[in-house]
């Protein structure tokens, strides 16, 4: 069934708020490695959080809401962690031409991805089944952001950057996404990053 947004009661502005719903967060994720989603109660999630029901109902109306808030922050995270790795290579080396970036770049992708296979295929999965169009959208215009922050320092001409980005994005997300929901414990990682390369190739 389909929200119509991630609906948040309460954003955490202090630290300890912030520690409350990240415990929230954890929690779910913790118990998603034992069972589905749809078997895993709020009552769980707030007794491994070491919280009270009234604590979760002060951030959250529902499940839903904490499950999307985590796929959301699941996704930011790893856009954040891509976007350091690129500054990284930028610094280290001043002649790297940029099929050689994109290359090292997706190779870190498929390494981080893999690395949280079982995590990631459920993030698909659920992505699928509790985000509304409108977070999908917030967090594939994130992920295409992303690629122009890290293209930029190679394409400097807007016009070219944007649909170049944007194409990145729709080869590595349907690639990497179609995987894992297909097979769950999928392990052609190699095959799949070569795939990856030779369709941005061409």
């Amino acid at each position: 069934m389909k929200h119509s947004a991630i609906q948040i009661r309460r954003k955490p502005r202090q630290s300890r708020a912030k520690l409350t719903q990240e415990a929230l967060q954890e929690s779910f994720v913790r118990l998603l490695h034992e069972r589905p989603a749809d078997k895993i109660t709020i009552r769980e999630i707030t007794d491994i959080a070491g919280v009270g029901l009234g604590t979760f109902y002060e951030y959250f109306s529902k499940k839903e809401d904490l499950i999307a808030l985590t796929i959301h922050l699941h996704v930011k995270h790893n856009a954040e962690q891509m976007k350091t790795y690129a500054q990284s290579l930028m610094k280290l080396s001043t002649d790297l031409d940029f099929q050689e970036y994109l290359q090292q770049i997706i190779h870190f992708q498929i390494e981080q991805i893999q690395a949280q296979q079982f995590l990631w295929s459920q993030v698909f999965l659920l992505e699928r089944r509790i985000s509304d169009i409108e977070s999908y959208r917030k967090s594939y215009v994130m992920m295409v952001q992303m690629w122009q922050h890290m293209l930029k320092p190679f394409i400097n001409n807007e016009e070219k950057l944007k649909p170049m980005a944007l194409n990145i994005q729709r080869v590595c997300y349907g690639f990497v996404s179609q995987s894992l929901l297909i097979v769950p414990n999928f392990t052609e990682w190699d095959e799949l990053k070569r795939d990856i390369i030779h369709m941005l190739r061409d």
